[in-house]
């Protein structure tokens, strides 16, 4: 679908224009963006409304100041968290980017950790199931995802004990079998030291520290389903944009 892009402000419209350029792979990482003489020779701008527009690509990650070279291309870094993935799943679309795949590591019982137990609400040392994955994209590893939830519901989900994908991902998976629906989530955003059983995953050493994004979910009767913890790639950002019209 084509944006709309009339509404915007001029130089808005045109970093958006250089945008989408860049993602049709028109322009392409290392390409240098159109200087402001050039912008206010093809568009008719001002040289202060076209100054603003490297700093709207740089801005969106789409562009990085060199010194000595002037605004270069690069693409963003863009994460899809578990949390972000349910958003996009229950408004019927498509879990992972355009880019993006996935791998299964691992689908395995074991026993319940002090951090694991509290947010499942379960006794330390009891049984729980873990399911482990690796987002990457064109740029290399976007996240290493595990998610834990109580051996009651992977008895009555055992395909989550199963190396292979999950069609609905976890959220749907539990719906579907036990009739518990995700009504709310809890994300926390830390830094944390990478264990040794995540860093060859996540391509770093262990002990080095990364952005970690912590999901808590809980059904309509206020009861936890699962919890999640997402190690963040080298390089990755995290962003929230909201719409403040309505505010």
């Amino acid at each position: 679908m084509v944006r709309d892009l009339s509404g915007l402000p001029p130089y808005q419209r045109i970093a958006a224009q250089i945008i989408e350029r860049i993602e049709r792979g028109e322009l392409q990482p290392g390409d240098r963006v159109p200087s402001v003489s050039q912008i206010m020779e093809s568009e008719g701008v001002s040289r202060a409304t076209a100054a603003r527009v490297p700093g709207v690509l740089r801005a969106e990650g789409y562009a990085t100041a060199t010194p000595g070279v002037g605004t270069i291309v690069t693409r963003p870094k863009k994460l899809t968290a578990g949390a972000d993935r349910l958003a996009k799943l229950q408004a019927g679309g498509a879990t992972l980017g355009d880019s993006e795949r996935v791998e299964i590591l691992d689908a395995v019982r074991e026993v319940a950790s002090q951090e694991v137990a509290d947010a499942l609400g379960l006794e330390v040392g009891a049984e729980v199931a873990r399911r482990r994955r690796r987002y990457l994209d064109s740029t290399g590893v976007v996240t290493v995802s595990t998610t834990w939830v109580s051996a009651a519901i992977a008895g009555q989900a055992p395909e989550f004990l199963e190396v292979a994908p999950l069609p609905k991902m976890t959220f749907g998976l539990i719906e579907e079998r036990t009739g518990r629906r995700v009504t709310r989530r809890r994300d926390t955003v830390a830094l944390r030291q990478v264990p040794e059983d995540v860093a060859p995953h996540l391509e770093v050493a262990a002990g080095a520290q990364a952005i970690v994004v912590i999901n808590h979910y809980w059904d309509q009767n206020g009861d936890p389903t699962e919890y999640a913890v997402d190690y963040l790639g080298a390089g990755r950002e995290l962003s929230s944009e909201y719409d403040l019209e309505d505010v």
